[in-house]
């Protein structure tokens, strides 16, 4: 099975801060939290490392160790960075072959500060990650069968329909984690080709960046979830720019847009996928946290993998469960990311700390199912 990914490539360097070298300020009426800098002065790490990252990326590292015949499409600079990305691809037996050096900027960074809940803070240098044209989109490289599209930003995000457009055209089963400012700038855009798209995954953060635009289409509130002992994200619902929606009310909506499923995670507050007619939760593992960078696009890469390859929903949202615990194990992206069989084994093993909620999308009642997938 041959995938592509397209989307961002980032050199990481993660600074490791002991909690007694910074102060964290938590906000009592939000879910938001600050590591506190003290300016004019040196702050003293445990550790500071350099790794690969971006969306592409992670994501191809992902599919790579499933078992994909894996290739990357990104934009990079003329530089030393350049090279450190290219040669972890090769290392991971990914193709380079759609890759761009483009010399106009240099390639993509990002430095992250991480300490306390290990959530880090991170400072992001995009260069050459927003420089994508069409003429770089060329048609073989999406003659595959899956194709993932990561977050994009600037004049690449400009190419969001047209990315989908030609994996669809060729026949490739399409995954996509569009960003915060995609939603928000071009929500237009990304509406009018979100049914193209077989698997949508969006976090929380972005599911609310979302809401002005369903609510004026879809109304505000809607039905709400019946139960007792209900996920947090199930019970509240969700809030953004003033706006509220129920979950039920959210995946309905966006169901409606076309996409087969929607992907929604909510952090250490587990995951949710939605089709057309059905909704389902499964809980998320625990794990002593290292760092919390990579969990999305291993959570995405993992369940689009298993779902383009025939498992069924229930597999496949244990299995992404599975491969974001072990990256949040370690503080990179990648050293955590699973092989396949070591996934499917520790579904097997672990099941149990899984169980999965469903609801029909037609009745707000839950039903727990307990058979291990």
């Amino acid at each position: 099975m041959k995938s592509l990914t397209v989307g961002g490539a980032t050199i990481d360097t993660i600074a490791i801060i002991a909690s007694d070298r910074i102060e964290r300020m938590s906000m009592l009426n939000a879910d938001s939290a600050f590591l506190l800098l003290k300016e004019g002065s040196k702050t003293e790490a445990t550790e500071v490392s350099t790794h690969t990252g971006g969306g592409a990326v992670n994501t191809a590292v992902s599919m790579a160790r499933l078992g994909l015949d894996t290739s990357a499409l990104v934009k990079l600079g003329k530089d030393a960075r350049a090279e450190m990305v290219l040669a972890r691809l090769m290392a991971e037996g990914i193709s380079t072959r759609w890759a761009v050096r483009d010399g106009r900027a240099p390639t993509g960074a990002s430095v992250m500060v991480s300490s306390h809940e290990r959530n880090a803070a991170v400072f992001t240098f995009r260069g050459a990650n927003t420089l994508l044209k069409a003429e770089d989109l060329k048609d073989e490289a999406f003659a595959v069968d899956l194709v993932h599209v990561a977050s994009l930003s600037n004049e690449s995000a400009d190419l969001f329909p047209d990315i989908i457009g030609k994996a669809k055209a060729a026949g490739a089963f399409v995954t996509a984690n569009p960003g915060p400012r995609q939603l928000a700038a071009r929500g237009r855009a990304f509406e009018a080709c979100v049914g193209k798209i077989d698997i949508l995954s969006i976090n929380r953060s972005e599911a609310e960046v979302m809401l002005p635009s369903l609510i004026a289409r879809f109304g505000e509130g809607g039905p709400a979830i019946e139960g007792t002992s209900l996920p947090r994200l199930a019970e509240r619902g969700l809030n953004g720019g003033g706006f509220h929606m129920t979950l039920r009310a959210f995946v309905t909506a966006v169901s409606s847009l076309g996409p087969r499923y929607l992907l929604l995670t909510d952090g250490t507050e587990g995951a949710y996928v939605s089709s057309k007619d059905d909704l389902m939760f499964c809980p998320p593992l625990k794990v002593q946290v290292a760092g919390t960078a990579g969990a999305g696009d291993a959570f995405t890469s993992t369940f689009g993998t298993f779902i383009a390859s025939g498992s069924k929903p229930d597999m496949a949202v244990r299995a992404a469960t599975v491969n974001a615990a072990s990256v949040v194990s370690y503080i990179d992206t990648q050293t955590g990311l699973l092989p396949r069989a070591e996934v499917e084994k520790r579904v097997a093993a672990r099941a149990a700390e899984m169980p999965v909620q469903r609801w029909a999308l037609g009745d707000s009642r839950a039903r727990s199912e307990k058979k291990s997938a």
